[in-house]
């Protein structure tokens, strides 16, 4: 799944558009490197954003194939900071 719409799906950006503006302006890191919005995540990858002032430090738990449902999205990512 592309970086944007995991972003997006996982509920960590709320917009993609914003998800992409971020990346896009290298506030987005995959595994300790400045991601574009296109990157293909697998699971075990760390994303940290720094976005709003503040950075969050994730690791991918799991991929969804399809929508999500608000209850699901928190599963889908394991906090680290």
């Amino acid at each position: 799944m592309r970086l944007d719409k995991f972003l997006k799906v996982s509920r960590l950006i709320k917009r993609r558009t914003v998800a992409n503006d971020v990346s896009d302006q290298g506030r987005v890191l995959v595994n300790g490197n400045p991601a574009k919005p296109s990157k293909q995540l697998k699971e075990g990858d760390v994303i940290t954003i720094e976005h709003f002032k503040k950075s969050v430090s994730v690791k991918v738990v799991k991929i969804p194939t399809g929508n999500v449902s608000v209850q699901e999205s928190g599963s889908l990512y394991e906090e680290l900071s």
